[in-house]
């Protein structure tokens, strides 16, 4: 019996994942949280990302999320033979320790198992894109060792960039002051950001308004990224799709994709994108 038989990918996946990509690679996930004032959500197929949103609108607080303990880590562990995890950028979230963490409680219990973490040094988009390689290379029946070789090296490759139409969360997350927070929205400067070799997040350009600040996003794919013929672009939105539309529309023209999905953002990338964010990975 093939590998694919005996392996789970589980993904700590911020978009939400189409039923396609989700059933044709048997993935799941383990939900953060996330709290804004008062209001708990928990960031699963049940969130009610318009709820979500209008809560984090009307509070001045920044949001704040959690990550899963070890423990709903090492339930799915259980389960399966071979297991093959991804998490948020461990500079991002300490979901990747709690995977790591969960793995070496699982080796004192069943020294068999087999585990292997991914940090994605990115979230949302990177993630599933990750997610979705890896899928591929099980569907490929590459053997355990090929699979990890193959998907560390596109996680070293891949790039993510995105769009914010709405600066909120980080000025009041203090990531933006409030004086330059306001200056750029008072100029409807953009910010077209991009994740470091690190896993953290860098300004990469700036545009006046959004429209121009997506046509620089579908110029960056160009500048960023290599083989792209041989790559499938993710794109993930917050309540935009046509953005999402139009540069799938361009990258098309533009570049040689070998696919191209659209995804939409589940909680916690809602919270990083906010509304109207654009989320590229590839």
């Amino acid at each position: 019996m093939s590998l694919l038989y005996y392996t789970q990918i589980l993904c700590l996946t911020t978009t939400i994942l189409t039923h396609r990509v989700r059933e044709r690679f048997d993935i799941s996930t383990a939900p953060l949280s996330i709290d804004i004032g008062d209001k708990h959500f928990v960031d699963d197929e049940k969130l009610d990302r318009e709820e979500l949103l209008t809560a984090m609108r009307s509070s001045d607080q920044a949001p704040k999320t959690a990550s899963p303990g070890p423990g709903p880590f090492l339930d799915l562990y259980k389960k399966y033979e071979n297991i093959f995890v991804v998490t948020l950028s461990k500079e991002l979230s300490a979901t990747y320790q709690n995977a790591v963490l969960a793995k070496e409680m699982l080796m004192e219990e069943a020294e068999n198992k087999f585990v292997k973490v991914f940090n994605s040094f990115s979230a949302s988009a990177g993630e599933t894109m990750i997610a979705y390689k890896l899928g591929e290379l099980i569907e490929a029946g590459l053997n355990r060792e090929e699979i990890v070789e193959k998907a560390e090296k596109y996680v070293e490759e891949m790039q993510t960039l995105f769009v914010l139409d709405s600066l909120d969360n980080l000025i009041k997350a203090g990531r933006m002051g409030k004086l330059k927070g306001k200056i750029a929205s008072f100029f409807n400067i953009k910010p077209v950001l991009g994740a470091t070799e690190e896993g953290t997040i860098t300004l990469v350009d700036k545009a006046r308004g959004s429209k121009r600040a997506i046509r620089k996003l579908v110029d960056k794919i160009g500048e960023k990224g290599e083989n792209l013929e041989e790559k499938v672009l993710g794109i993930a939105h917050c309540n935009a799709l046509e953005k999402a539309e139009y540069i799938k529309e361009k990258a098309a023209e533009k570049y040689n994709f070998r696919e191209i999905i659209i995804v939409e953002t589940a909680g916690i990338s809602t919270v990083y994108a906010n509304e109207g964010g654009i989320v590229l990975a590839f």
